[in-house]
């Protein structure tokens, strides 16, 4: 296996009588990667991160981490991960900092340096000695992540890591979860419902809908990217004449708006569209693309069915 892929996932597939919960389900987490999991209402999302860290069983096909079985070596392969899936449980009558000491017997050679390291990254320092009882969801939510990379795992997993948090402190873990995959080489895989969020956080996103692998979408740099081919909006001063500019070019109108048309077309065919409109006295107002964000390819990928 190549010592690049942190999580791998081979036709995975979980049973609950007759019916499919998970089909065949594959894909690679290399080492570094922040990768997201998206899905609709039942899609199988915490169902697949529940069998990664071996909270239910497979019916069949293959997970390793960092090249261990989980099935035949789930203590080896549980020892490089560090989750939280759905909410983190505490105990309520201890205080953070209680918890974290707890949490730290289970893991050799974690230090109280690490502790406190752990405690100021999550912005705990002013509550960490109060009883979890008294702390907020968001509260919660950050003491819950600090136990997870308090070992320094290869792999961390967050189902729903922001919930609860302000927009300052879902800002802070999403920086946090970028520099740990790029300074320290950890896999971060994470579920979340904000789409916006995710395509700020993530490298790529794995999308499923019934259970199945439908599309896995690159993010990282998606802001700066251009695809090769893009949808375009051309503003003219005569649309009849740049009709027959565009229809002697086979290019198939895919809306028609005012003095505008929708188009698809390649970034290199543009400058010498202009510049036959010009030549064809057709005044050109404006050319834009128009780029599909996350959101826009959930959409059309699910149908419109509602992500959780």
């Amino acid at each position: 296996m190549d010592n690049n892929i942190a999580i791998k996932l081979q036709n995975v597939t979980k049973k609950v009588g007759h019916k499919v919960i998970i089909d065949q389900l594959s894909f690679d987490v290399p080492k570094g990667e922040v990768f997201g999991f998206l899905g609709p209402n039942g899609a199988g999302k915490t169902t697949t991160i529940r069998m990664i860290v071996g909270l239910i069983s497979m019916s069949s096909g293959k997970i390793y981490i960092n090249g261990e079985d989980v099935a035949k070596s789930f203590e080896k392969a549980i020892s490089h991960v560090g989750a939280i899936v759905e909410n983190p449980e505490m105990y309520g009558y201890l205080t953070g900092c209680q918890n974290l000491l707890h949490y730290s017997r289970m893991h050799p050679n974690i230090s109280k340096e690490r502790i406190q390291e752990v405690i100021k990254l999550v912005g705990l320092e002013q509550r960490i000695h109060e009883k979890v009882k008294k702390y907020s969801l968001g509260m919660r939510q950050r003491l819950g992540v600090a136990q997870a990379i308090l070992h320094k795992p290869a792999v961390l997993i967050l189902d729903e890591p922001t919930n609860g948090l302000d927009p300052s402190g879902i800002r802070e873990l999403r920086d946090y979860l970028r520099s740990l995959s790029e300074n320290e080489g950890t896999a971060v895989v994470v579920s979340s419902h904000l789409l916006s969020e995710m395509e700020l956080m993530c490298d790529r996103v794995a999308i499923i809908q019934s259970g199945k692998l439908v599309d896995i979408q690159i993010l990282k740099g998606l802001t700066n990217k251009v695809d090769p081919t893009l949808s375009i909006a051309l503003e003219v001063d005569d649309v009849t004449k740049a009709l027959e500019v565009l229809n002697e070019r086979k290019i198939e109108i895919i809306d028609k708006e005012g003095n505008t048309l929708h188009f698809v077309l390649q970034k290199n065919l543009i400058p010498d569209l202009n510049k036959t409109l010009v030549q064809k006295n057709v005044g050109v107002f404006e050319i834009s693309t128009a780029t599909k964000s996350l959101e826009d390819k959930f959409m059309e990928i699910t149908r419109g069915e509602q992500i959780v």
